[in-house]
């Protein structure tokens, strides 16, 4: 796939303000869409849209295929008479603005979505005269997506159950394949058909849910699309094994007989960790997978290119190896390189699926079958400015760093973060002077000469990644604003804290300046608000980003 040069914005709708507790698919994401058009970009990338599980990330999810419920509006669901204003009131401990508690929106914000679901069930099943149109568009729905849908609800419906026990229990961390009983872990034909009889109702309410979330998501995508703003989505290649992915699935995972994981996966020691990242992912059984042709894998990229425009794929080199570590380790450090399916699945994909609109997250250790792959397939690949400025190379002896702009080739993805670094402020705040006179140096093509202020370098080094040779710059919006790390999104090998929480503030997008951007934008002499706007239609302009077709 070749991109055609484009910019745009990095921000999880999670991250959007205005909404109680999480940034939603309602209002403040359409005005977002404006925004990026009224900036001249013509991107907005996401994190990975599925239900969280354990730690928040979007990155662990109980269903791959599945929408995250806490994305929903539920504002649009008042309008579609679902739920009415008192019924929606969020109480004293949901805020609207400030970091996202997840643990408490889980408490207020999915009994509440059941309800609107039972209310809205009510309408389709009745009145056909008043909701005709929800019901066939819901129908319609259950039939497109049967493929997963059916799986999914039914899993979450017994997990709902049995963590429910669990914590009556005081146990916790429980899951389908240590607590529930064996014969429903293991999909035993009999013990499913019982379940589906007696748990009719909690097992449509799911699929209700999931309709909200994909109707919502689609008005979004369409009213993007149609103002010239393609989405980037992203899937993790690892799923979570607390996930119907894996419980539907589990011939096609390294499971032995009990349903536990053989070997888990993880990557080894890095820039992020000094014991490496140990995420504890069940692996795949590439062989199984390649019996059915990889079905499960068309299904997933197939599906997620249905959502989105372009398709970033996590950690790209595990299809080239990946790093196996023994179930039951405490850290990644003790595991080993297992060969993946390389191009065998790649082959079939482009059979499937034609010439899947793919990017590929291809840092860290990259050897050379995994260049092999990219370079087979014509997959764009990742650039991050922060991994730019080896000291090593400041000497003046020629500076090769691959993440340098001047080294790119035009199909990559440039990026000044990402969202498992610290923001590109707080990354200069803890620069040592040689290391930003060495940023300032190569941003202003000035040697020995004036230093670019600390404050200046952030939009710098934004303009480095606009007037690349790269095809797609994407700007994480705390970069754009110059924030600190307090605002960082995730911390890898970390979990609790404020990962996957920041919001940004109401104002940010509008003429208002926010005080938690005001005395950065004072001194840089950068615009804030509206005017950032106009300050990054301009980059495009003067970088040949903004063209649209």
């Amino acid at each position: 796939m070749i991109l055609k040069r484009a910019s745009g914005i990095l921000l999880h709708p999670t991250s959007l303000p205005g909404s109680p507790g999480i940034g939603t698919l309602g209002a403040q994401a359409f005005l977002f869409v404006d925004w990026l058009e009224r900036s001249g970009q013509s991107l907005w990338q996401i994190l990975p849209l599925g239900p969280t599980g354990y730690g928040d990330s979007p990155y662990a999810s109980f269903s791959t295929f599945a929408g995250n419920p806490l994305l929903i509006d539920t504002d649009s669901l008042i309008e579609q008479g679902f739920l009415t204003e008192g019924e929606a009131a969020p109480p004293d401990y949901i805020f609207c603005a400030g970091n996202v508690d997840f643990g408490s929106v889980v408490y207020w914000k999915i009994p509440l979505l059941k309800k609107a679901a039972k209310n809205f069930l009510k309408h389709v099943q009745g009145d056909f005269t008043r909701s005709g149109d929800f019901a066939k568009a819901y129908t319609a729905f259950k039939k497109e997506q049967r493929f997963w849908l059916d799986d999914y609800a039914l899993f979450m419906s017994i997990k709902e159950f049995y963590d429910a026990q669990a914590q009556k229990e005081g146990l916790f961390g429980k899951l389908w394949n240590n607590y529930w009983p064996s014969a429903l872990a293991l999909r035993e034909e009999k013990a499913l058909t019982d379940w589906q009889k007696t748990h009719k109702d909690d097992i449509e309410i799911q699929k209700a849910v999931q309709f909200f979330f994909f109707y919502q998501w689609k008005k979004l995508k369409d009213y993007a699309n149609a103002k010239g703003i393609s989405i980037i989505g992203d899937i993790p290649i690892f799923v979570a094994l607390d996930s119907a992915d894996v419980w539907a699935n589990q011939h096609l995972f390294q499971l032995n007989k009990k349903a536990l994981p053989k070997a888990v996966a993880g990557v080894p020691p890095d820039y992020f960790s000094e014991t490496g990242q140990l995420w504890g992912n069940p692996l795949y059984d590439w062989k199984a997978m390649k019996k059915e042709d990889y079905r499960w894998w068309i299904e997933r990229i197939g599906h997620s290119l249905k959502m989105t425009d372009y398709v970033r794929i996590d950690h790209f080199r595990g299809f080239e190896a990946y790093w196996a570590v023994p179930y039951g380790e405490k850290t990644a450090v003790n595991g080993k390189w297992v060969k993946g399916p390389g191009a065998d699945l790649f082959n079939t994909v482009q059979k499937k699926l034609g010439n899947a609109a793919l990017i590929a997250e291809d840092l860290g250790v990259i050897t050379d079958g995994v260049r092999k792959l990219l370079d087979g397939f014509n997959f764009p690949g990742m650039k991050v400015l922060q991994f730019a400025f080896d000291m090593q190379e400041a000497g003046g002896k020629g500076c090769t760093n691959a993440f340098l702009p001047h080294m790119y080739d035009k199909n990559c993805v440039v990026y000044t973060g990402t969202h498992d670094n610290d923001t590109t402020q707080g990354w200069l705040n803890n620069c040592t002077d040689e290391e930003r006179r060495f940023v300032s140096e190569y941003v202003s093509r000035c040697i020995n000469g004036v230093n670019l202020q600390n404050h200046q370098l952030c939009s710098a080094l934004i303009g480095a990644a606009f007037f690349s040779t790269a095809a797609f710059a994407v700007i994480p919006l705390q970069d754009l604003f110059s924030f600190g790390s307090e605002m960082r999104m995730n911390t890898p090998s970390t979990s609790g804290g404020s990962n996957w929480a920041w919001r940004m503030d109401g104002t940010l997008l509008g003429s208002a300046v926010p005080s938690s951007a005001a005395a950065q934008s004072d001194a840089a002499g950068t615009p804030v608000g509206n005017e950032k706007a106009s300050w990054l239609k301009r980059l495009a302009q003067l970088s040949g980003r903004n063209i649209k077709e």
